[in-house]
């Protein structure tokens, strides 16, 4: 079954239940309101060209409702990222899938300062422009039996393409990943599995849509389990998601460590006291994160690890079994294989090597990109692009992106391990993010970003204990707010451009 004819089912349901508490708006939208919504927008987007309809929304029930239109017209939503560069990314998407139609709202593009771009048309006015006769024709449909609905709008196979999602682009050009109703589902139903996620469960959404993390955790999953949603669009509004926490009182909520860091200083004790289940990932979730939420609230943070190409849950920590600084046992029907990244061997246990990934919850490929897609998936296998190994115990221990080892005097050198150790001896408020830049006598050399000023012969001294000499940073360069996606990962890629232009400069090698 599609997600949107799920959808159907879930709705016709618990009609009466909320499925939205849009904090954003302050509005609330129960399942039968939802269900007659899409109704109402699938008729319009009908109106549009065949093939990919843009979505550039915020978090928030108006972007849920919109997806789920474009999906039931037989459309397939193309998520575009607006935290950054909007104009640029909505062209880019045009241009890359070959489409015009952009969904996105007044209010945000006034609230980003974005231009309007040719094809844009904005929710809003769509609303505004819905007839009597329109709103009650969807009301009357949405009535009716859930066999004869599903048939009313678009069915297609569970194989087929249900969104478009790009890349985060921190280390490259973003490219477009194709995934299908069965890679989100699947995915769904393993963590469904882990985590025991019922619709009795409330879920925090506030990651962006745009993003494989918000997507398949703070749109379908609820959805697709007739959960309710409390919707918040800026996921750096640390305070105002902590009351919201604390008033609505949601038991799952997903984040990345930067945002878990905001809602650490900006909450109180208590706040966070209806949570049951709070996953960390997308980035490495430092020991000292952990350990305040534990001081702090009494509260584990479940580190979990994905992709956006694996829809995305690859592994991930629980109750049940937890090792921190693993990224946790691989979800149900998940294939994990750790290869030799020269040989193409498979790893021994503990041999760190390219982390190799199959099953349902595997891309359908990047879109119009036939070379990527045969570089990445072998043999069903998807090869992550980042390295690790697999303990005793069957866990999964990241240790960074295969890019993210560099070559140093001839030895191979994690970055993140390197981060890692630095982690351990700065004091709590200072963030570090290792980057190399060329080096003409030893390959590379290792340079540490940090947010602030440091005692550096102090760190030096310590770190020296845990890294060997070709790993020690050769220089300190503070940039006191790093970058980050829209996801709230770092932002590596403009990092590295920012360290390299500096040191590149007369004096300040």
């Amino acid at each position: 079954m599609t997600l949107h004819q799920r959808f159907i089912t879930i709705a016709k349901k618990y009609g009466s239940k909320l499925a939205y508490i849009d904090r954003t708006t302050d509005r609330q939208v129960t399942y039968g309101k939802a269900l007659i919504a899409s109704l109402l927008l699938a008729e319009e987007f009908r109106k549009y060209d065949e093939g990919f309809t843009g979505i550039m929304l915020p978090t928030s029930a108006g972007c849920a409702l919109a997806s789920l239109g474009v999906l039931m017209s037989g459309r397939v939503p193309v998520m575009i990222n607006y935290s950054t560069g909007a104009a640029a990314n909505v062209e880019y998407a045009q241009d890359k899938c070959d489409f015009k139609r952009v969904i996105t709202s007044k209010a945000l593009l006034e609230k980003i300062d974005c231009p309007m771009v040719e094809g844009m048309v904005f929710l809003e006015d769509i609303m505004a422009g819905l007839s009597g006769l329109n709103k009650l024709k969807a009301a009357l449909k949405a009535k009716l039996p859930v066999s004869v609905l599903q048939k009313l709008v678009h069915q297609g196979e569970d194989t087929d393409t249900v969104v478009i999602l790009f890349t985060s682009g921190s280390e490259k050009d973003p490219k477009a990943v194709e995934l299908t109703h069965k890679n989100i589902s699947a995915n769904i139903v393993s963590l469904s599995e882990r985590y025991e996620l019922s619709e009795q469960d409330i879920f925090l959404a506030n990651l962006p849509f745009f993003h494989v993390f918000g997507l398949t955790a703070n749109l379908w999953a609820p959805l697709y389990h007739g959960m309710t949603a409390v919707t918040y669009a800026n996921p750096l509004d640390f305070k105002t998601i902590c009351t919201i926490v604390k008033n609505d009182k949601p038991t799952l909520m997903v984040a990345t460590p930067s945002f878990f860091w905001g809602y650490l200083r900006k909450s109180e004790p208590g706040d966070f006291s209806s949570v049951r289940l709070a996953l960390c990932g997308a980035d490495k979730c430092p020991d000292a994160l952990r350990e305040g939420f534990q001081k702090k609230h009494g509260m584990v943070l479940y580190e979990a690890y994905g992709t956006t190409e694996t829809s995305p849950g690859i592994s991930g920590n629980s109750n049940s079994n937890n090792k921190p600084g693993s990224v946790g046992l691989p979800f149900p029907g998940v294939q994990v294989r750790i290869e030799h990244y020269e040989t193409g061997e498979e790893c021994r246990v503990e041999e760190v090597g390219k982390i190799l990934i199959k099953g349902d919850l595997v891309m359908k490929g990047y879109f119009d990109d036939f070379e990527a897609t045969s570089l990445h998936i072998r043999h069903g296998w998807y090869d992550t692009g980042d390295m690790g190994m697999i303990d005793g115990d069957g866990y999964i221990w990241h240790v960074g992106r295969l890019r993210r080892f560099v070559k140093v005097g001839g030895e191979m050198v994690s970055l993140v391990k390197v981060e890692n150790v630095l982690e351990k001896y700065l004091p709590q408020d200072v963030l570090c993010c290792v980057v190399e830049i060329p080096d003409a006598l030893k390959g590379s050399k290792i340079i540490a970003a940090v947010t602030q000023e440091i005692d550096v012969d102090d760190i030096l001294k310590k770190i020296s204990q845990d890294l060997p000499a070709i790993a020690m940073p050769r220089k300190f360069h503070v940039i006191e707010e790093f970058p980050k996606m829209g996801s709230g990962k770092i932002d590596f890629r403009t990092i590295t451009e920012t360290v390299r232009h500096t040191l590149s400069k007369p004096g300040d090698k």
